[in-house]
């Protein structure tokens, strides 16, 4: 019984000490990235293509509901600028028309 409590707090420091390492590599990587020229363009537009990526994969992968509600909130989007009513009205309308389709 000792043996496995050892090994699970082993276990526990060594997935601490790995995300503590990640973390600070990131830190570290991003301290280093100029804040201009393509390199800062690139990080700039870095969350809108991390979106975009997501969204892709997920209506690759969806029916005609959530591809309407896509659409809708491409509309909504493009028309108001307003990421939160975006937001509303995509939940809304797959919450609505999943039920249907």
């Amino acid at each position: 019984m000792p043996e496995t409590i050892q090994q699970t707090w082993g276990l526990i420091a060594g997935l601490a000490a790995g995300t503590f390492a990640i973390r600070l590599g990131g830190y570290l990587l991003g301290a280093r990235i100029p804040a201009d020229g393509p390199w800062g363009r690139a990080m700039q537009a870095l969350p809108g293509c991390l979106i975009a990526a997501l969204l892709a994969v997920i209506l690759a992968q969806a029916g005609p509901a959530d591809w309407v509600a896509g659409a809708l909130c491409l509309g909504v989007a493009l028309i108001t600028r307003n990421l939160p009513l975006t937001m509303l009205a995509g939940v809304g309308a797959v919450w609505l028309l999943r039920p249907l389709l």
